[in-house]
């Protein structure tokens, strides 16, 4: 039987099995499943190369409390970093591997993971799922013949020389304004934001959109909401509800609307929620004793970060430590 067994190979799950290795719980006692074939698969595939990945985001100082710390980082320092952490501390880690259900016993403290290949035995789970991979869609319809020119993920599509629609209101949206208005990239941005006021990004994301609004680099279109797109020759024609926003015709709609938690998956567990939120302690444990929550799953209505899931792990293992595995 395992000690822990962590889902997810995600800055979360790599810091918290990193965090139990130097709480010294044996490598061969650790276990990370992920689903995708590598780990971080969000980040590598929904962070640009060239994008900044900030230490402190949506308001989480950047201060360390664990063994794994990071600065603000460029995609590719992100990944050595989380590369050799993965090495150093040795860890085990299962790919290919989607864990369909978990169930707590009735008479010992014991969890039954079972995946698509094979199952298993632990002691405490911490679920580290991050929630880029599903990213949220607008309630309006996509029709077809325009879904190519609609954009979730930008290493997916390569845009140059085109006139691009942002839509968002948090981190992610300026930072897809600058990527996108790089002058490499030759195309003109624009930023559809519900608000009159930015209120959801942090201060190095806020300045760097406002300068490139300052330099016409980006047009910033405050108190905007589509109210439905339709086809013109192949490219998104967006209607926007008010009116000083007249209808324009795009070559892109890029949506940086954020994500959705794996709900319906956590409450099978037997998690307690509170409206749309898991309800947590201020260890990050669940309702099902044992059983944690780390990273954006632990982050509530703010979201989450890299710092946030590293500083999460590391309080997280401090408690199972204490209460579960005796080794403090």
């Amino acid at each position: 039987m395992y000690e822990i067994i962590i889902i997810g190979a995600g800055p979360g799950g790599i810091s918290m099995a990193a965090e139990a290795r130097s709480y010294g719980v044996p490598s061969d006692k650790v276990l990370i499943l992920e689903k995708a074939h590598e780990h971080s698969f969000s980040i590598k595939k929904y962070y640009p190369d060239n994008k900044l990945v900030t230490a402190n985001f949506k308001g989480f100082t950047p201060q360390c409390t664990g063994v794994m710390c990071l600065i603000d980082s460029f995609k590719h320092e992100t990944i050595s970093y989380l590369d050799k952490a993965i090495k150093d501390y040795d860890l085990n880690v299962q790919y290919n591997e989607t864990v369909s259900k978990i169930i707590k016993s009735e008479t010992e403290q014991k969890f039954t993971i079972i995946s698509d290949l094979k199952t298993y035995t632990s002691k405490t789970i911490a679920i580290a799922i991050g929630i880029l991979g599903k990213p949220n869609k607008p309630n309006y319809k996509i029709i077809p013949t325009i879904k190519k020119r609609v954009v979730y993920d930008l290493t997916s599509t390569e845009i140059k020389n085109a006139h691009v629609l942002v839509v968002g209101g948090g981190d992610s949206a300026s930072e897809y304004c600058q990527f996108l208005s790089d002058d490499k990239a030759q195309n003109k941005v624009s930023l559809s934001y519900r608000g009159n006021t930015i209120l959801r990004m942090n201060d190095l994301n806020k300045d760097s959109l406002l300068t490139m609004t300052g330099t016409q680099k980006v047009k910033l279109m405050f108190d905007s909401n589509i109210k439905g797109l339709s086809d013109l020759e192949g490219k998104p024609k967006v209607h926007f509800a008010e009116e000083q926003y007249s209808d324009t015709v795009y070559d892109y709609i890029v949506y940086a609307l954020g994500g959705t938690s794996p709900e319906n998956f956590l409450k099978t567990v037997g998690i307690t929620f509170d409206g749309q939120y898991p309800i947590l302690k201020e260890d990050f444990e669940t309702s099902v004793t044992g059983l944690f929550l780390l990273g954006d799953l632990s982050a509530g209505k703010k979201g989450g970060s890299i710092i946030w899931a590293f500083n999460s792990a590391n309080t997280a293992m401090r408690k199972i430590c204490s209460t579960y595995l005796d080794r403090v």
